[in-house]
């Protein structure tokens, strides 16, 4: 499956974990990543993402003709060190946050993952995925 997204994954504990950034052109996806980079994220896909299920886990990769590259709208096109795919672990959307939101789920190809939505253009947006990345591996933790 071929998604409209981006896919960019953080370091914990050894394991890349990926965040699969959703929504329509022009809402801020590439921005997003472009800052997630300065916040030590690195980049799995932009724009694009080839998703796949594997023993109930969801992974995502570049199409070949879009590896290791970014729309930098405004600037062009750049050339980013990439990761050749990662899990996906969490599903974020854009738009107006609750203020403490009930927890949501996503189900791509099949798998649930948690489901965020923040606004893409708030400063605080790098800090509060990377935040929640930290927290769904803890809790995961917990449960092994």
């Amino acid at each position: 499956m071929i998604a409209h997204a981006g896919l960019l994954a953080q370091r914990l504990d050894g394991c890349w974990r990926g965040v699969l950034i959703e929504g329509p052109s022009g809402c801020g996806k590439s921005d997003l990543a472009l800052r997630l980079l300065d916040q030590g994220f690195r980049l799995i896909a932009d724009d694009r993402v080839i998703l796949w299920e594997s023993g109930g886990r969801l992974f995502g990769r570049a199409p070949d003709t879009l590896r290791g590259l970014l729309e930098v709208r405004g600037l062009d096109v750049i050339t980013v060190p990439s990761l050749p795919f990662s899990e996906v672990v969490l599903v974020v959307g854009p738009g107006e946050p609750e203020r403490v939101p009930h927890p949501r789920r996503a189900k791509r190809l099949g798998v649930a993952l948690p489901h965020l939505v923040i606004s893409y253009n708030e400063a605080s947006a790098p800090a509060k995925l990377g935040r929640a990345l930290h927290t769904l591996y803890l809790a995961n933790q917990r449960r092994m």
